[in-house]
């Protein structure tokens, strides 16, 4: 997802380093923002990283369906073993 550097000033604090909430229409675009300012860099590069936004499908309040169960769905799970075996192999 893009990380819209138009968007990093509404997470600037006048108590704070930093605040956790920006922008409200810029969900999970300023979310990413935000956590980009606690991934270090090495020799002048960036660590890869990710923000895997699953704040909607993490949680089923209606009735289970399929596999998704009601309540706390373990969405995007499958997804992230899946890329670690990847990696790690």
């Amino acid at each position: 997802m893009p990380l819209p550097e138009h968007l990093r000033p509404s997470l600037n604090s006048n108590v704070a380093d930093i605040k956790n909430m920006g922008d409200k229409y810029g969900g999970m675009l300023v979310a990413g923002l935000f956590l980009r300012e606690f991934v270090p860099e090495i020799k002048g590069n960036r660590v890869p990283w990710a923000h895997v936004d699953i704040a909607g499908p993490s949680f089923n309040e209606g009735s289970p369906w399929g596999y998704t169960p009601k309540e706390g769905t373990g969405f995007g799970v499958r997804t992230l073993l899946n890329v670690a075996e990847n990696y790690a192999s």
